[in-house]
């Protein structure tokens, strides 16, 4: 951990911004209490919630840690090619999953990703799944305890522990309280929040910059490009060219993730009907594409104005964003500014926490431990998990502190286990000959097969980790996608009533035609997708 002493003293103003959104994120969970009823309130919301919020709510479980001090440390790192996790990192693969993949999801009525799993493959290749996810959401859950504690210490010196232990103790109570619905709509809130209490960052340090030209001038050449310095490995700060950028980030980690990961799934499941599932990730997309403004810059100013950050002893890159609300940020507007912070980690705690909860109840201790049991029953072994859940947090959030970059760490992790899962629902939702046992061992051999390039691989063979982690994710998912079409040709398949409804060419597909454009899926991602296009030009 970091030793370095306090930045800013928070005066009685900033305590009390903070007090407040305690109250108001713990109120939510009282409020919507007494909905929880049965186990489809708590884990699903009922199925009852309007697509723009479940929109809302899929980005924000998206917008914590991660993407607040990781992406600005990677800002501030490589330079605006970061955005690539924004752009081809993710708009392309939350359009694939509202357009292709949700109705397979929805209309197949299962709780969990591993629950479809049971339905395609087996039970086998479920268990697999639910227990690699439940492993992956607990280390990331860490992640937002760790960068959530980091800031109070470097900003106001709050102790580790003390961090830890408040910002976990309102998860756990707003959470137990009201499930997955207190969850989604403190979400929302926290969006905006997130927004209103970071926005002044990028807006100040470009007005002091002298504009976008002006912090260009004072940055390493080629760090306001996307592409164009793309063409060899060693002419970008991120040490990897075009071809690793497109098969690592912009296929295997992307599509892994945003189609595959209960977390951002799970939200998806709450929406009320299957044209508001599709149209959550297709909303969430259009804000995904400016959320660069709010992290990237960030990054970039806080290499301008701090040009040692990163090659300094105590100051590594994720300090960036601290450094920088310390600069800009007086007395009072810091309460706002930690408070957007704290939003921003409880939404990806609480996001973790939520997913961990469904998938341990439904699909291990339903599945193996205790199959018949009431919906009562299940609601309190769900709450007891949320404090499960919570406290192996608090330990994962140690191991968070051992990188030096958190962003360097969440994108291992995705390696070791989206990449194969996505190699493992792409056969399955798109090859109707791909058989259970196919699945499985398929899915085995991905995990082994990045565990294995990890540790035997040296690190220094890739120009930079993230080099290797898009690598890695890419053989990861090779070798699933070898491994389960090998295995399928020699065992046997589902038949073809067994396979309807969860895979491509025997569903119906659904059919919007009377609806305006405006709430059409596929108009809607078609715009997304050109928008995507002009900005990466914009920025070659």
């Amino acid at each position: 951990m970091h030793s370095l002493h306090a930045l800013f003293h928070a005066n009685g103003v900033d305590y009390s911004i903070i007090a407040i959104y305690f109250v108001f994120v713990i109120g939510v969970g009282f409020i919507l209490k007494n909905r929880v009823r049965t186990g489809e309130d708590f884990f699903l919301s009922g199925r009852s919630i309007p697509g723009w919020i479940t929109g809302l709510a899929f980005l924000s479980a998206n917008l914590g840690a991660l993407e607040i001090m990781g992406m600005t440390a990677s800002g501030a790192e490589y330079g605006w090619m970061t955005t690539h996790f924004y752009w081809i990192g993710a708009i392309p693969a939350m359009l694939f999953l509202g357009l292709y993949m949700m109705p397979f999801y929805y209309v197949s009525k299962v709780r969990s990703v591993p629950e479809y799993l049971k339905l395609r493959f087996n039970e086998a290749t479920r268990g697999v799944n639910a227990v690699s996810f439940a492993v992956m959401t607990v280390l990331t859950s860490g992640i937002s305890l760790y960068s959530m504690a980091l800031i109070f210490q470097v900003l106001i010196g709050w102790s580790l522990t003390i961090s830890i232990l408040v910002s976990a103790v309102v998860v756990l109570v707003y959470v137990t309280l009201g499930g997955l619905t207190s969850s989604i709509y403190n979400e929302v809130v926290q969006f905006f929040l997130i927004w209103a209490g970071l926005l002044p960052i990028p807006l100040i340090g470009m007005h002091q910059l002298g504009g976008w030209n002006g912090m260009m001038n004072r940055l390493p050449a080629g760090f306001g490009h996307l592409w164009s310095n793309l063409g060899s490995p060693s002419n970008n700060p991120m040490g990897i060219g075009w071809l690793g950028v497109v098969l690592g980030l912009g296929f295997v980690l992307s599509f892994g993730y945003w189609t595959t990961d209960f977390l951002v799934v799970q939200r998806t499941l709450a929406a009320r009907n299957l044209r508001a599932a599709q149209n959550t990730p297709i909303y969430a997309a259009f804000f995904k594409m400016i959320v660069p403004i709010l992290v990237i810059i960030p990054g970039l100013i806080a290499l301008a104005v701090f040009p040692k950050i990163g090659h300094t002893s105590g100051m590594s890159y994720n300090l960036a964003l601290p450094l920088l609300i310390s600069k800009y940020y007086p007395p009072g507007m810091m309460g706002l500014g930690l408070t957007a912070m704290l939003a921003s980690f409880m939404s990806g705690m609480a996001g973790n926490i939520t997913a961990f909860t469904t998938v341990w109840t439904y699909d291990i201790y339903q599945a193996y431990m205790h199959k018949d049991a009431s919906d009562k029953h299940y609601i309190s072994m769900g709450r007891w998990a949320v404090l499960g859940g919570v406290v192996i947090s608090i330990g994962t959030a140690y191991f968070a502190a051992g990188f030096p970059s958190v962003m360097d760490y969440m994108q291992t992790l995705f390696s070791f286990f989206n990449a194969p899962l996505f190699g493992t629902f792409l056969l399955g939702m798109f090859w109707k000959r791909t058989t259970a046992w196919g699945g499985f061992w398929g899915l085995i051999s991905g995990i082994v097969g990045a565990f294995l390039l990890y540790y035997l691989v040296p690190a220094h063979v890739f120009s930079s980790p993230d080099a290797g982690n898009f690598w890695r994710a890419w053989w990861a998912w090779v070798i699933t996608v070898v491994i389960t079409v090998l295995v399928s040709l020699i065992t046997k398949r589902k038949s073809e009533e067994e396979l309807k409804g969860i895979v491509f060419g025997l569903s119906n597909r659904p059919n919007y035609t009377g609806f305006p454009w405006y709430k059409r899926p596929g108009y809607l991602a078609a715009i997304a997708f050109i928008i995507l296009v002009v900005l990466n030009i914009i920025f070659w």
